[in-house]
């Protein structure tokens, strides 16, 4: 038998182990039961099945929705491994076969919904079976102390009733709190199960949250229609403005939620999947489950009403370990809605779940390590130097005056008024309903004129997180009172805003791992062959190679079959069904662009380590340090071939810096780089050959104009359809 490490490597493609995966496998090969919670993108499902590739039998899956099952398994089937899915849109006939397979040891895994250990005659076949391990995907449904909790999963132990041979119980989870893996244990019925709790860092993921003057505004700056997205809304009707938006905008974007219908849900979702629309708006009824890979943003459109769900939601970007972003866009309305939505529910522990959230988006501290101390993870280091609080500037401003004015309005009014109403008053405005009150001769009026809506309003919400507002009323919410209100009236506390100086940071290239640079150019091409044989085999994009792969090749031009099982995800399965093409493709590139891949393997390819706690990668939405000084060199008049001298470095890399700062929309002269008339020749060629590769469009010009005058051309071209 194979070793597990040997196992992982010709079926996935993966040199190593994440943390806690050989811990765990190793476990389950033991017989003992395991509990592990893993960040999403954590490499979780590989914990149950490589030992169901090495044991003799079924592994049987308990998973919550029929797109996690469909997904898994062809993803499964493209590495070579034996699995099926059984649920309710299968025929009798094809789960009688699936059935007959898993008894007959034709599977290795078996998927199935946690409804399905209800049925009888699937109860009477799994009897039949061989089973080497039950795990559990999404444990966390099984505890009510959990946000989403599914009673039916509280079926799971009843296999360990009726099977005859009770094998190991495995249960995986992405976000347990230690009230809620206590649970897990008990209603799993794990028996002293091995432990590990891996970290909840994701250092792959840059954490922002922004205060946009207008959200539709900065959701049309920061999208990119080639790269995939999700957008969480609050409600249904967000979902279809931003929608709508988008459509107009002529973005390829599509939308979930539960006010549509199941078939046109399920053709939406496959959309998404297979990157015919790359970008999803929905509400949190989306995701769980959907195991795509190359999600590169998440954007959180409104503020969740816990830590939990927003973490969870936010993990769905970068989990094929490439640089991603999770982008939260909040307002002092955020806040205000919010509140007044939990006090109409009856749950307890609402109030303090949004506090939470409140101050996740108020603090000047790093969001990072907000989020792991909520998790019960101390980090050991203060700033994690890739997150809006650690790379921006940030100010904090004490607000006790502004709140005594706000609180001295709020009492002049009588106590009976909503947030808009308190506002408008305090600015001065002059509308007809302050003019019939007789609003206009209160002393507070115009108090804060010099104030924004936005500012007046951010200050409440912190006065409501604070309990030191209170927003009462039955239909509509009030600003009233509390306890502690006297205290701040008094001055016996103090209340502070933390702003960041940079609220609308940009995007920029990224950086993976010990990737410095990679050819944009070639990634494009690899990107375009995936799709077309995804299309091919009717399965989405990320199932053939992640965009962590593809980055991997675009960086290190693998030439042989050798070289090409060095890249990140590739076993050999896939050197088997896409070898071929994609060293065609890379091959073809080399010698198309005369690229010295030597030169360019050493440059692209850093040999430092990776700090795992505190990560020293540039971040997502910053410039490169590389990048800026071949710009300073540009700026101050040198060539492409004397910067390359001067820094060391190939022109072809030189050449690739000045095609992102252009592609960013960096100032500089470009007229040095391209002539006005072969720039108008090149677009020319474009119109009519299209951007899908750069020989197609050379073939169409004259000789004297270059391959790098095309690629500054393109560039130019990217950066204006933003």
């Amino acid at each position: 038998m194979k070793s597990i490490l040997e196992t992982l490597k010709h079926y996935y493609g993966y040199e190593s182990f994440r943390p806690g995966q050989e811990q765990l496998i190793e476990a389950i090969l033991r017989g003992d039961d395991v509990l592990g919670v893993m960040p999403t993108g954590g490499g979780k499902s590989i914990c149950y099945q490589i030992p169901a590739i090495c044991m003799e039998g079924v592994t049987i899956v308990v998973s919550p929705l029929i797109s996690l099952m469909k997904d898994q398994v062809d993803a499964l089937a493209t590495m070579g491994i034996k699995a099926a899915y059984i649920n309710s849109q299968l025929s009798f006939y094809e789960q009688e076969s699936i059935l007959y397979s898993a008894v007959h040891g034709e599977l290795d895994l078996m998927y199935v919904s946690p409804e399905r250990l209800e049925n009888e005659t699937f109860i009477s076949y799994v009897q039949q079976m061989n089973v080497n391990l039950v795990a559990v995907d999404e444990a966390h449904c099984v505890s009510q102390w959990g946000h989403d909790f599914r009673p039916s999963y509280q079926n799971i132990p009843r296999l360990m009733d009726v099977l005859n041979n009770r094998p190991p119980f495995a249960g995986f989870t992405a976000t347990a709190t230690t009230p809620v893996r206590a649970d897990m244990i008990t209603q799993l019925r794990l028996e002293q199960p091995y432990q590990y709790i891996s970290s909840f860092d994701r250092p792959n993921l840059y954490f922002s949250v922004v205060k946009p003057k207008k959200k539709a505004d900065e959701l049309l700056r920061i999208l990119d229609n080639k790269e995939s997205s999700i957008i969480y809304c609050n409600t249904r009707k967000n979902v279809d403005t931003v929608y709508d938006t988008l459509v107009k905008k002529g973005y390829p974007v599509t939308m979930y939620h539960a006010g549509i219908s199941p078939q046109e849900r399920t053709q939406n979702q496959d959309d998404f999947l297979y990157d015919r629309k790359p970008i999803m708006v929905a509400t949190n009824a989306f995701g769980m489950g959907i195991d795509k890979s190359n999600v590169r943003r998440v954007i959180h459109y409104n503020m969740p009403l816990d830590m939990e769900s927003y973490y969870q939601e936010a993990g769905r970007a970068g989990r094929d370990g490439a640089p991603s972003e999770a982008i939260l866009f909040y307002s002092g309305q955020d806040i205000i809605t919010n509140t007044f939505l939990i006090e109409q529910g009856n749950n307890p522990h609402a109030k303090s779940n949004l506090n939470t959230m409140i101050t996740y988006c108020k603090t000047g501290s790093c969001l990072r390590k907000t989020i792991l101390n909520y998790f019960d993870e101390t980090p050991e280091w203060t700033e994690c130097k890739h997150c809006s609080n650690c790379d921006g500037e940030m100010v904090k401003t004490d607000i006790t005056v502004e709140c005594q004015k706000i609180l001295s309005c709020i009492y002049r009014m009588n106590q009976a008024y909503g947030t808009g109403l308190i506002v408008d008053v305090l600015r001065g405005k002059s509308t007809s309903r302050i003019k019939q009150q007789g609003f206009d001769a209160l002393s507070t009026y115009g108090l804060m004129k010099e104030y924004t809506d936005g500012d007046i309003k951010d200050m409440i919400s912190i006065m409501i997180s604070e309990n030191y507002l209170h927003l009462g009323g039955d239909q509509y919410p009030i600003l009233q009172f509390t306890a502690k209100t006297n205290d701040l009236l008094q001055a016996k506390v103090r209340l502070s805003m933390t702003k960041s100086l940079k609220e609308e940071p940009t995007t920029t290239k990224k950086s993976v791992e010990n990737i410095e640079n990679y050819d944009t150019g070639l990634f494009e091409q690899l990107r375009e062959l995936r799709k077309e044989i995804a299309q091919g085999l009717g399965k989405p994009p990320f199932v053939v190679f992640s965009d962590r792969s593809l980055i991997d090749m675009a960086a290190k031009f693998p030439a042989s079959d050798a070289e090409f099982l060095t890249i990140h995800g590739v076993g050999e399965a896939k050197l088997a069904d896409y070898g071929d093409q994609f060293l065609a493709l890379i091959n073809d590139y080399i010698s198309t662009n005369d690229l010295n891949v030597e030169q360019l393997r050493t440059e692209n390819l850093s040999t430092k380590a990776v700090v795992k706690a505190a990560p020293s990668s540039t971040s997502p939405r910053k410039k490169g340090k590389t990048h800026e000084e071949t710009l300073s060199f540009f700026q101050e008049g040198k060539t492409i071939e004397e910067i390359a001298s001067i820094r060391d470095l190939s022109p072809t890399t030189i050449v690739n810096h000045l095609c992102t700062l252009i592609q960013e929309g960096t100032e500089l002269e470009y007229s040095r780089l391209v002539a006005p008339e072969a720039e108008s020749e090149i677009r020319k060629a474009v119109e009519e050959v299209g951007t899908a590769s750069l020989k197609p469009i050379k073939e169409a010009l004259a000789d004297s104009i270059s391959y790098d005058e095309i690629k500054f051309v393109l560039a130019k071209v990217k950066a204006e359809s933003k």
